[in-house]
């Protein structure tokens, strides 16, 4: 299927412009790449290269995964693949020995320990580790969104975002957490959920040194030392430190209320808060227990309100003392409950004797 060219005349694709046209006949008389794909007229050193790059435009994927039936396109995707089945991490960092499946995957992390940011965006001037990265980070000053979703018509700037979004319509969760079996859409999102299990804290403040499982956690933790509240309310120009929070309060403006009860319907605005106390009055759920008298609660702001009443607080002084008296009492060799004199003044208000 490679492209045929004869004492220097070249059967180019009809879709190539006449400067790639160009560009690809100087590259192959040059000697550089002399093997282009008929297809798009993309250049290659090797035959075998050319070979595995025209499967992308027939479709064959020969390799196939004996646990799951995927099919890949070439021998090593597929030894890649395998790995996730198998659990090996063959390539290991230096410096903190976290494993990984690819040698990609590691080159990649090592980055974090030196720094180093290779790939800069012309527009804005950030820069970035990869630049696979910086490649769709371009994308949000051209506006060019290359995958769009047919059933909501909503865009992405890459396939593995857009792969990710069609799960939400399909209902798929091929990432299952070893533990506890819980079912993810997304591989990262595995990730994050597997540190619940291991305790990992991956991320931490330089200012106070709290660590966090994920970046988003830290960067929100941040704007606590910095003050930043960059998320400003176009009603009231209330400012917020996270976008879920300016969320939140705009429902105050546009009297938004989208949970509901599944028992009475009534709609609340916060699901967190709101919805699951509202939802005990159904359930008869009290997880709140007074340490003291065992009494439970249905909301944390009652207990407080509990322990801070004059009554608890008399009664837990009043079962404290009395216990005492009684643990001291047991050291007389008598046969009737008396008052010792040194604890009188304690508890003489506490206790009738009866002789």
């Amino acid at each position: 299927m490679g492209l045929n060219y004869n004492k220097g005349a070249f059967l180019f694709p009809k879709s190539l412009s006449m400067s790639a046209r160009l560009a690809t006949q100087k590259r192959v008389c040059a000697g550089e790449k002399k093997f282009v794909c008929s297809e798009c007229g993309k250049c290659f050193k090797t035959k075998g290269v050319l070979t595995k790059h025209e499967k992308i435009h027939t479709g064959e994927k020969p390799f196939e995964c004996s646990e799951c039936e995927k099919c890949f396109r070439t021998k090593s995707k597929l030894t890649v693949h395998e790995r996730i089945h198998t659990g090996e991490k063959p390539f290991a960092c230096s410096e903190c020995e976290k494993c990984f499946r690819t040698k990609g995957e590691l080159t990649s992390h090592e980055i974090i320990h030196t720094g180093e940011m290779l790939f800069a965006c012309s527009e804005c001037g950030k820069c970035f580790r990869r630049k696979g990265t910086l490649t769709l980070h371009i994308r949000l000053h051209t506006g060019k969104m290359l995958f769009p979703c047919s059933e909501c018509g909503k865009c992405f700037k890459s396939k593995s975002e857009f792969t990710v979004h069609e799960r939400i319509h399909t209902g798929e969760k091929p990432f299952s957490c070893s533990e506890c079996g819980k079912c993810f859409s997304a591989k990262v999102n595995l990730t994050v959920h597997e540190r619940i299990h291991t305790g990992e804290k991956p991320f931490a403040c330089s200012d106070c040194e709290k660590c966090f499982s994920t970046k988003s956690d830290l960067t929100k933790h941040e704007r606590i030392h910095t003050g930043e509240k960059r998320f400003a309310c176009s009603e009231c120009e209330k400012c917020f430190s996270t976008k879920s929070k300016l969320t939140k309060h705009e429902r105050i403006h546009t009297g938004e209320k989208p949970f509901a009860c599944s028992e009475c319907r009534k709609c609340f605005r916060r699901k967190d808060n709101d919805l699951t106390k509202h939802e005990r009055i159904h359930t008869g759920e009290k997880p709140f227990a007074c340490s003291e008298c065992g009494k439970c609660f249905r909301r944390k702001d009652y207990l407080a309100a509990h322990e801070r009443s004059r009554l608890h607080v008399l009664n837990v002084r009043n079962v404290r003392r009395k216990c005492s008296l009684n643990i001291h009492n047991h050291t007389h060799r008598t046969t009737w409950p008396i008052i010792c004199l040194a604890f009188t003044n304690e508890y003489v208000s506490l206790i009738v004797l009866s002789l």
